[in-house]
């Protein structure tokens, strides 16, 4: 999403507060005279807050300001990660080491602010034993409890069983 700033000769307003390129209070002043202090220091007199009374322009070289806004928004970005989806697969028959360390990775995984979506995969005649996938899924819910709930209910579908953890809300 790109923001569009006024610069120079295209601000519209009559008065402006004017703020110099290291942040401080140059003062309240008509738009000629604000325009014309950013020319004898060689650089833009740039739009910031256009929705203030007076809108607040910053004097600084155009390109720099618009470089510290996408640095900005580049730290922004990345403050927000988390929320992807995390694949376990599990098989009905694990061992109990094996599931522990699935356990711990799962908690892992929401820890960091992702969900998991849990798998118990079927094969050959362990189709039959269907309710041992159940069972493993209602036993992970429970080493989960507290830090990680069930978004949907365990389906079957085709050779295999799934269910989505999510991390629980803080309260």
């Amino acid at each position: 999403m790109a923001k569009y700033y006024k610069i120079n000769q295209f601000i519209q307003a009559k008065e402006v507060r004017v703020v110099s390129e290291e942040g401080s209070q140059v003062g309240v002043m008509p738009i000629f005279n604000a325009i014309q202090k950013a020319r004898e220091a060689g650089v833009d007199l740039v739009e910031v807050a256009p929705g203030a009374k007076p809108p607040v322009c910053k004097i600084i070289d155009f390109k720099k300001f618009k470089y510290i806004e996408a640095k900005k928004e580049q730290e922004e970005k990345k403050a927000q990660k988390g929320g992807d989806i995390k694949e376990v697969q599990l098989s009905p028959f694990i061992a109990k080491n094996d599931f522990q360390n699935r356990i711990k990775k799962t908690r892992e995984f929401i820890e960091e602010n992702n969900k998991v979506k849990v798998r118990v995969r079927f094969k050959g005649r362990e189709m039959n034993k269907k309710d041992f996938g159940f069972r493993l899924i209602e036993e992970m819910a429970h080493e989960l409890e507290g830090i990680a709930g069930k978004e949907n209910e365990a389906k079957f579908f085709g050779r295999e069983i799934s269910v989505i953890f999510g991390p629980q809300r803080k309260k």
